[in-house]
């Protein structure tokens, strides 16, 4: 089965300029699976419609009182009914795998896409919508594309039965040929308003997902000042909305539902009056009533097809708008030297294939930080140092509000080599983010740590540099209340790390990121929910399992300041200012601000009269007691 072929390879550059024509390259990709089905169906679809023929020939018989003739009606109809069965089974199975397909091209090529945007991509569109079009909206998508085959092979059919009709019997088979089109065509006045109507559905389901999704997410927060009855409410009525819509699209296809059970009710009784009319004239034969009788019966199956293509075709036609419109986010532009070595593609030379090194440049903040040593970024804007962070690592970041921050910046230089001109794994694997909010993924803990690693460092180095003795008991407790096993490494992590506090899921986002050991390592805020005790043990262990990797800290912690080999201040998104922590404090005002949270005139007149310590360097920036200073060195 081609199901055995997932993943694919490549999944191909799918036409995102519009719905329909996203729906129309996942057919013409899946084109073979098509044909094949429609066959299947085809086969499927000619034995059930030959039981009138074989039926009507042993009427004949009865009526002609000839046994041979009812003998090979009966072998006729055996044969028909195994190969009924034959082509239903494989046309059901040729189907479902199309449905499977096409629902897991569309899965990859999203997983792609939020691979390539990252932490942007949430930026350009609502978490809500990305679930619901990876999870409710590929379901749909999938839908049209297995229902197409079976339409295709019912319409073949029953134009081929309309013909054979007008040939064999011309009276009937005319009013035959001229109702089944126009009992297919009434359902098309309705089908706009069906469409409208279950779009407005799925647009109130989306509102709903999202609230539900947010309430959800901050929970901790709206118990903390009240609010949870404000959004139950919020939630209630969204859901409310959500449930009178869908009657009010469940209405409209019932009504289509019942037109086509009643028109086609309706031609049925017509026919027969009609065709009863010719056979007491002696103008048709009753075997040639029967025939005629049993094929408009079997017309009213492949009409059903025709409800179900339009259900599921309006049902996936805003699903697949929903996903081409997430396949056409980009990431920023990049430079016109940049986008000529992308033109086919691949980047211009095959870089991909070396190991990337070196220092780390960022051209738009002239930052740099020397291979092999731990970086600490001091930003008075934390959202400027989530966007500097990103743009290290080579991510795309949304325009910022200084000089330096636009969107298609110069890229950051690794070994002098840009980001953008290698491949997406290559940079990803030589330069890894860990941003200010890192989301820990449900299961073990030896799952969580279970990520591409160089080998060089363990899990327990990671933990036991990310300070996570105490994690590791309270999982272990956990564990052996759950399982009666007290290993920490199989405790389970519920989603997003919801069952830890702030301060665990920190050191545990940390230690997953210590245990890749990249060649670069930027961290954004590693510390911030953590106390100083803990901070410190933490600014060592990092510094020490780190020693020969470059290391970026986004920080304004003395504590981590006071542990890095070098410290740049970025001020209005540039590099302001180089060296040691206590060399700025001494030498900086705008430093000593940002780190001390005092005043310019308090801080200035601080760092200008005394407070320092035994080495002369000011105590003041590090925002601790001399005691804490002297009991973290």
């Amino acid at each position: 089965m081609h199901i055995r072929d997932l993943p694919y390879p490549d999944p191909g550059r799918p036409d995102v300029r519009s719905g329909p024509r996203f729906l129309l390259w996942l057919g013409r990709n899946q084109l073979g699976g098509q044909v094949k089905a429609a066959l299947w169906g085809l086969v499927h679809m000619a034995a059930l419609v030959s039981f009138p023929l074989a039926i009507g020939f042993g009427v004949q018989a009865v009526v002609d009182r000839s046994g041979a003739r009812l003998a090979t009606a009966g072998a006729l109809m055996a044969g028909l009914t195994v190969l009924t069965a034959l082509g239903d089974v494989m046309l059901h199975r040729a189907a479902v795998t199309n449905w499977i397909t096409a629902a897991a091209r569309v899965q990859q090529l999203l997983a792609r896409k939020a691979v390539e945007l990252g932490s942007t991509l949430t930026r350009k569109v609502a978490a809500g919508e990305v679930v619901a079009v990876s999870t409710g909206d590929v379901e749909k998508i999938g839908w049209f594309v297995e229902a197409l085959s079976r339409f295709t092979a019912a319409a073949i059919t029953s134009v081929a039965v309309c013909v054979a009709l007008v040939l064999y019997q011309p009276a009937l088979g005319v009013v035959v040929a001229v109702g089944v089109p126009a009992l297919a065509l009434t359902v098309l006045p309705l089908l706009p308003r069906a469409t409208r109507r279950a779009d407005e559905q799925r647009e109130k389901a989306g509102r709903a997902t999202e609230l539900a999704s947010d309430t959800v997410a901050g929970l901790r927060v709206l118990r903390g000042i009240g609010g949870e009855e404000l959004f139950l409410r919020r939630y209630r009525r969204a859901s409310q909305e959500v449930r009178i819509a869908a009657v009010r699209s469940a209405r409209m296809w019932a009504l289509i539902a019942a037109v086509q059970v009643a028109l086609p009710g309706l031609l049925l009784i017509g026919v027969v009056w009609y065709g009863a009319a010719l056979a007491r004239d002696g103008r048709i034969e009753v075997g040639e009533l029967v025939t005629v009788y049993s094929a408009v019966t079997f017309l009213l199956f492949p009409l059903r097809h025709v409800e179900e293509i339009a259900m599921a075709y309006s049902f996936s036609r805003p699903s697949a708008r929903r996903a081409a419109r997430v396949l056409a986010l980009r990431r920023s532009s990049p430079p016109p030297r940049v986008a000529a070595a992308h033109r086919d593609g691949r980047p211009a030379d095959s870089r991909d294939a070396t190991p990337l090194g070196g220092d780390l440049y960022d051209p738009a903040s002239r930052l740099l930080a020397p291979s092999g040593l731990l970086t600490a970024v001091v930003c008075g804007d934390p959202d400027a140092a989530g966007r500097l962070a990103d743009r290290l690592g080579g991510h795309p970041v949304a325009d910022g509000p200084d000089e330096g921050e636009r969107a298609g910046a110069p890229s950051a230089l690794l070994g002098g080599v840009a980001l953008d001109e290698v491949v997406l794994p290559a940079a990803r694997a030589a330069v890894l983010v860990q941003d200010k909010d890192p989301v820990l993924l449900s299961g073990t803990l030896a799952e969580l740590l279970d990520v591409p690693r160089s080998g060089e460092v363990s899990a327990e180095q990671a933990l036991e540099a990310a300070q996570c003795g105490d994690v590791l008991d309270a999982l272990a407790q956990a564990s052996a209340a759950d399982t009666g096993d007290a290993d920490p490494m199989g405790a389970r992590i519920t989603e997003r790390g919801r069952s830890l506090s702030g301060g665990q899921r920190q050191r545990l986002a940390l230690a997953r990121s210590l245990v890749t050991d990249p060649e670069v390592l930027v961290l954004d805020e590693p510390t911030s929910a953590v106390d100083s005790h803990t901070e410190a043990r933490i600014a060592e262990g990092v510094r020490r399992l780190r020693a020969g990797r470059t290391t970026v800290v986004m920080t304004s912690s003395p504590l981590l300041l006071d542990r890095a080999d070098r410290v740049v201040f970025v001020h209005k998104g540039e590099a302001a200012g180089t060296g040691t922590h206590r060399e700025l404090l001494s030498t900086d005002p705008a430093y000593r601000t940002v780190v001390t949270r005092e005043p310019d005139g308090e801080a200035a007149a601080r760092g200008a009269g005394g407070g320092t310590g035994p080495d002369g360097h000011g105590l003041q920036g590090t925002g601790r007691t001399e005691e804490q200073i002297e009991e973290s060195a």
